[in-house]
């Protein structure tokens, strides 16, 4: 198994059930864990062979900036959506977590697994 790891990407996104958090910006921490299409970036030692991992921070900042819905949940869907389709990895394992987003709770989050249709 080889895969990319993005650890605490942080992106400013509204997202909430609450009507608060309709209008507040918060902090959502990411962790990623991406399977590699292939094993041709070991061998060749060339870019064009690899994921461009550049490529998907910028496109889960997009994303996060756009983002309307209302759970983590379906957060966490269309960025493993994103990294599926758009990257063409196998699978991805990721965390989405809130950051302080209740008195006395560090964190708060939920974690997911998808693999690509075969």
């Amino acid at each position: 198994m080889n895969a990319i790891i993005i650890h605490d990407l942080r992106v400013t996104t509204t997202i909430g059930v609450y009507r608060w958090e309709a209008h507040l910006p918060q902090t959502i921490r990411l962790d990623l864990e991406i399977g590699m299409p292939s094993d041709r970036p070991f061998a060749s030692g060339e870019f064009a062979d690899a994921l461009d991992y550049a490529a998907i921070v910028r496109r889960i900042k997009a994303y996060a900036a756009g983002h309307a819905y209302p759970l983590m949940e379906r957060f966490a869907e269309g960025l493993a959506e994103i990294v599926l389709g758009e990257f063409g990895a196998p699978w991805v394992k990721l965390r989405v977590v809130k950051v302080a987003a209740l008195p006395g709770v560090r964190e708060i989050g939920i974690a997911i697994e998808r693999r690509r249709d075969a």
